[in-house]
Protein backbone atom coordinates (compact mmCIF):
# COMPACT_ATOMS: atom_id res chain seq x y z
CA UNK A 1 0.00 0.00 0.00
CA UNK A 2 1.13 3.89 -0.88
CA UNK A 3 0.78 5.97 2.01
CA UNK A 4 0.72 9.90 1.40
CA UNK A 5 2.17 12.03 4.20
CA UNK A 6 1.84 15.28 3.89
CA UNK A 7 4.03 18.15 5.36
CA UNK A 8 3.76 19.38 9.33
CA UNK A 9 1.71 21.61 10.47
CA UNK A 10 2.22 24.75 12.83
CA UNK A 11 2.63 24.91 16.39
CA UNK A 12 -0.35 25.48 18.64
CA UNK A 13 1.25 24.92 21.91
CA UNK A 14 -0.40 21.27 22.68
CA UNK A 15 1.27 18.46 22.05
CA UNK A 16 -1.24 16.01 20.12
CA UNK A 17 -0.59 11.62 20.14
CA UNK A 18 1.12 11.05 16.58
CA UNK A 19 -1.22 8.67 15.28
CA UNK A 20 -2.17 7.42 11.35
CA UNK A 21 -5.26 9.46 9.93
CA UNK A 22 -6.70 7.54 6.98
CA UNK A 23 -9.06 10.16 4.75
CA UNK A 24 -11.55 6.98 2.62
CA UNK A 25 -13.14 9.44 -0.03
CA UNK A 26 -16.03 6.95 -1.84
CA UNK A 27 -16.01 8.18 -5.58
CA UNK A 28 -18.38 7.23 -8.82
CA UNK A 29 -17.77 9.58 -11.54
CA UNK A 30 -16.18 12.29 -9.63
CA UNK A 31 -13.26 13.51 -11.84
CA UNK A 32 -14.95 17.43 -12.03
CA UNK A 33 -15.11 18.06 -7.98
CA UNK A 34 -12.26 14.86 -6.77
CA UNK A 35 -9.32 17.58 -7.20
CA UNK A 36 -10.38 19.73 -5.33
CA UNK A 37 -11.49 17.74 -2.37
CA UNK A 38 -8.00 16.29 -2.45
CA UNK A 39 -6.71 19.50 -2.14
CA UNK A 40 -8.58 20.42 1.21
CA UNK A 41 -7.61 17.28 2.00
CA UNK A 42 -3.84 18.12 1.78
CA UNK A 43 -4.50 21.50 2.95
CA UNK A 44 -5.82 19.85 6.62
CA UNK A 45 -3.45 17.58 6.50
CA UNK A 46 -0.42 20.29 6.50
CA UNK A 47 -1.70 21.40 9.95
CA UNK A 48 -1.28 17.93 11.72
CA UNK A 49 1.84 16.31 13.28
CA UNK A 50 0.64 12.85 11.85
CA UNK A 51 0.39 10.87 8.76
CA UNK A 52 -2.39 11.36 6.43
CA UNK A 53 -3.27 8.65 4.14
CA UNK A 54 -5.81 9.35 1.61
CA UNK A 55 -7.77 6.37 -0.13
CA UNK A 56 -10.08 6.87 -2.47
CA UNK A 57 -12.58 4.43 -3.47
CA UNK A 58 -13.28 4.48 -7.08
CA UNK A 59 -17.06 3.06 -7.62
CA UNK A 60 -18.01 1.95 -11.38
CA UNK A 61 -15.93 5.16 -12.82
CA UNK A 62 -15.40 5.52 -16.37
CA UNK A 63 -14.43 8.86 -16.45
CA UNK A 64 -10.47 10.07 -14.95
CA UNK A 65 -11.34 9.75 -11.23
CA UNK A 66 -8.76 7.08 -10.60
CA UNK A 67 -6.22 8.65 -12.71
CA UNK A 68 -6.77 12.08 -10.78
CA UNK A 69 -6.75 10.19 -7.51
CA UNK A 70 -3.74 8.67 -8.14
CA UNK A 71 -1.67 12.09 -9.28
CA UNK A 72 -3.66 13.83 -6.31
CA UNK A 73 -1.45 11.02 -3.98
CA UNK A 74 -4.07 8.66 -2.79
CA UNK A 75 -4.44 5.31 -2.75
CA UNK A 76 -7.29 3.98 -5.11
CA UNK A 77 -9.12 1.17 -4.87
CA UNK A 78 -12.17 -0.38 -7.44
CA UNK A 79 -14.87 -1.31 -5.70
CA UNK A 80 -18.16 -2.11 -8.03
CA UNK A 81 -21.00 -2.62 -5.35
CA UNK A 82 -24.13 -0.20 -6.31
CA UNK A 83 -24.08 0.32 -2.10
CA UNK A 84 -22.36 3.29 -0.60
CA UNK A 85 -22.38 1.34 2.63
CA UNK A 86 -20.26 -1.11 1.13
CA UNK A 87 -18.28 1.43 -0.82
CA UNK A 88 -17.02 3.04 2.19
CA UNK A 89 -15.82 -0.09 4.07
CA UNK A 90 -14.17 -1.25 0.99
CA UNK A 91 -11.61 1.99 1.65
CA UNK A 92 -11.81 1.59 5.36
CA UNK A 93 -10.59 -2.06 4.98
CA UNK A 94 -7.66 -1.25 2.88
CA UNK A 95 -6.65 1.92 5.50
CA UNK A 96 -4.03 1.60 7.98
CA UNK A 97 -4.39 4.07 10.50
CA UNK A 98 -5.83 4.54 13.84
CA UNK A 99 -7.92 6.90 13.06
CA UNK A 100 -11.50 6.59 10.65
CA UNK A 101 -12.29 9.59 8.49
CA UNK A 102 -14.45 9.53 5.94
CA UNK A 103 -16.07 12.52 3.75
CA UNK A 104 -17.49 12.66 0.20
CA UNK A 105 -15.80 13.46 -2.91
CA UNK A 106 -18.17 16.40 -4.21
CA UNK A 107 -17.41 18.31 -0.65
CA UNK A 108 -14.15 19.93 0.58
CA UNK A 109 -13.35 19.87 4.63
CA UNK A 110 -12.09 22.90 6.50
CA UNK A 111 -8.15 23.49 7.18
CA UNK A 112 -8.50 22.47 10.94
CA UNK A 113 -10.70 19.68 10.61
CA UNK A 114 -8.20 16.74 10.67
CA UNK A 115 -6.49 18.48 13.52
CA UNK A 116 -9.51 19.02 15.67
CA UNK A 117 -10.33 15.15 15.08
CA UNK A 118 -7.18 14.34 16.34
CA UNK A 119 -7.60 17.05 18.91
CA UNK A 120 -10.98 15.19 20.53
CA UNK A 121 -10.39 11.83 19.94
CA UNK A 122 -6.97 12.83 22.43
CA UNK A 123 -9.10 13.52 25.04
CA UNK A 124 -10.90 10.21 25.09
CA UNK A 125 -14.10 11.70 25.69
CA UNK A 126 -15.27 11.41 22.62
CA UNK A 127 -16.42 8.32 20.58
CA UNK A 128 -16.27 9.97 17.21
CA UNK A 129 -18.54 12.64 15.46
CA UNK A 130 -19.50 14.55 12.75
CA UNK A 131 -19.26 18.13 11.72
CA UNK A 132 -21.26 20.75 10.16
CA UNK A 133 -22.10 20.84 6.46
CA UNK A 134 -22.48 24.43 4.71
CA UNK A 135 -23.93 24.47 1.08
CA UNK A 136 -20.77 26.22 -1.54
CA UNK A 137 -24.00 28.39 -2.48
CA UNK A 138 -27.09 30.07 -0.90
CA UNK A 139 -30.57 30.62 -2.37
CA UNK A 140 -34.07 30.56 -0.53
CA UNK A 141 -34.08 26.84 -1.37
CA UNK A 142 -31.03 25.67 -0.36
CA UNK A 143 -31.33 27.90 2.69
CA UNK A 144 -35.15 26.63 3.72
CA UNK A 145 -33.48 22.44 2.75
CA UNK A 146 -30.51 23.06 5.07
CA UNK A 147 -32.42 24.58 8.19
CA UNK A 148 -34.47 21.72 7.74
CA UNK A 149 -31.91 19.09 7.94
CA UNK A 150 -30.17 20.69 10.99
CA UNK A 151 -33.68 20.44 12.65
CA UNK A 152 -33.71 16.51 11.77
CA UNK A 153 -29.68 16.33 12.62
CA UNK A 154 -30.34 18.01 16.01
CA UNK A 155 -33.43 15.90 16.51
CA UNK A 156 -32.01 12.68 15.58
CA UNK A 157 -28.78 13.76 18.01
CA UNK A 158 -26.47 12.56 15.14
CA UNK A 159 -23.95 14.31 13.06
CA UNK A 160 -22.96 14.61 9.67
CA UNK A 161 -20.32 15.68 6.76
CA UNK A 162 -16.72 14.04 7.67
CA UNK A 163 -17.41 11.34 10.30
CA UNK A 164 -14.52 10.70 12.34
CA UNK A 165 -13.74 8.19 14.98
CA UNK A 166 -11.08 5.45 16.02
CA UNK A 167 -10.37 2.10 14.02
CA UNK A 168 -11.32 0.06 16.77
CA UNK A 169 -14.18 1.45 17.46
CA UNK A 170 -15.51 1.57 13.72
CA UNK A 171 -14.60 -2.22 14.08
CA UNK A 172 -16.96 -2.21 17.07
CA UNK A 173 -20.04 -1.32 15.54
CA UNK A 174 -19.51 -3.29 12.33
CA UNK A 175 -18.75 0.09 10.16
CA UNK A 176 -21.75 0.83 7.84
CA UNK A 177 -24.41 -1.62 7.46
CA UNK A 178 -24.55 -2.62 3.62
CA UNK A 179 -27.97 -4.05 4.04
CA UNK A 180 -28.62 0.05 3.30
CA UNK A 181 -28.94 1.76 0.12
CA UNK A 182 -29.80 5.39 1.80
CA UNK A 183 -29.49 6.47 4.96
CA UNK A 184 -26.19 4.53 6.03
CA UNK A 185 -24.39 7.44 7.20
CA UNK A 186 -27.00 8.47 9.79
CA UNK A 187 -27.28 4.56 10.81
CA UNK A 188 -23.97 4.59 11.25
CA UNK A 189 -24.00 7.74 13.38
CA UNK A 190 -26.58 6.20 15.76
CA UNK A 191 -24.57 3.23 15.86
CA UNK A 192 -21.57 4.64 17.11
CA UNK A 193 -23.71 7.31 18.96
CA UNK A 194 -24.90 4.44 20.90
CA UNK A 195 -21.38 2.57 21.77
CA UNK A 196 -19.79 5.67 23.05
CA UNK A 197 -22.76 5.71 25.75
CA UNK A 198 -22.03 2.42 26.86
CA UNK A 199 -18.56 3.43 26.92
CA UNK A 200 -18.77 6.90 28.74
CA UNK A 201 -17.77 8.92 25.88
CA UNK A 202 -19.85 11.43 23.55
CA UNK A 203 -20.65 11.58 19.65
CA UNK A 204 -20.55 15.31 19.10
CA UNK A 205 -20.54 17.58 15.72
CA UNK A 206 -17.50 19.73 14.94
CA UNK A 207 -19.36 22.83 14.13
CA UNK A 208 -16.11 25.06 13.88
CA UNK A 209 -15.33 23.81 11.32
CA UNK A 210 -17.84 22.99 8.50
CA UNK A 211 -17.58 20.88 5.58
CA UNK A 212 -18.06 22.45 2.38
CA UNK A 213 -20.83 20.62 0.08
CA UNK A 214 -21.23 20.97 -3.59
CA UNK A 215 -24.62 22.04 -4.52
CA UNK A 216 -24.64 19.92 -7.62
CA UNK A 217 -28.31 18.15 -6.95
CA UNK A 218 -29.83 21.81 -6.71
CA UNK A 219 -28.16 22.74 -9.58
CA UNK A 220 -29.92 19.80 -11.80
CA UNK A 221 -33.00 19.44 -10.05
CA UNK A 222 -33.58 23.06 -8.82
CA UNK A 223 -33.29 24.51 -5.61
CA UNK A 224 -36.78 24.26 -4.12
CA UNK A 225 -36.23 20.02 -4.77
CA UNK A 226 -36.23 18.88 -1.92
CA UNK A 227 -39.82 19.74 -0.74
CA UNK A 228 -40.88 18.31 -4.30
CA UNK A 229 -39.48 14.92 -3.49
CA UNK A 230 -42.60 14.53 -1.09
CA UNK A 231 -44.43 13.71 -4.25
CA UNK A 232 -41.64 10.87 -4.60
CA UNK A 233 -41.90 9.57 -1.54
CA UNK A 234 -43.87 5.92 -2.16
CA UNK A 235 -40.26 5.44 -4.11
CA UNK A 236 -37.96 6.66 -1.67
CA UNK A 237 -39.76 4.60 0.79
CA UNK A 238 -39.32 1.45 -1.54
CA UNK A 239 -35.74 2.45 -1.68
CA UNK A 240 -35.30 2.55 1.67
CA UNK A 241 -36.89 -0.94 2.00
CA UNK A 242 -34.51 -2.30 -0.58
CA UNK A 243 -37.81 -3.60 -2.75
CA UNK A 244 -37.05 -1.03 -5.36
CA UNK A 245 -34.18 0.96 -5.92
CA UNK A 246 -35.00 3.36 -9.47
CA UNK A 247 -35.24 6.61 -6.80
CA UNK A 248 -31.87 5.32 -4.87
CA UNK A 249 -30.50 4.78 -8.16
CA UNK A 250 -31.05 8.49 -10.12
CA UNK A 251 -30.17 10.26 -7.32
CA UNK A 252 -27.58 8.59 -5.67
CA UNK A 253 -26.10 5.96 -7.53
CA UNK A 254 -25.65 7.06 -10.58
CA UNK A 255 -26.29 10.40 -10.29
CA UNK A 256 -23.02 12.34 -12.36
CA UNK A 257 -21.96 16.39 -11.89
Amino acid sequence: MRTCTFPQGYDTGRTLAVVDVPVVIPAHNEAAYLPAGLAAVRAAAARLDSPVEVVVVANRCTDRTGELAMAGGATVVEHGARCIAAVRNAGVAVATGDVVVTVDADCTMHPDTLRQVVEHLDTGRFVGGGTKVVPERRSAGISATYAVMEVLVAAARVGGGVFWTRRDDFDAVGGFDEHLVVGEDVDFARRLAAHGRTTGRKFTTLRSVPLTASCRKFDRYGDWHMFAMARELPSVLRSVRGTDTRFVDKYFHDFNG
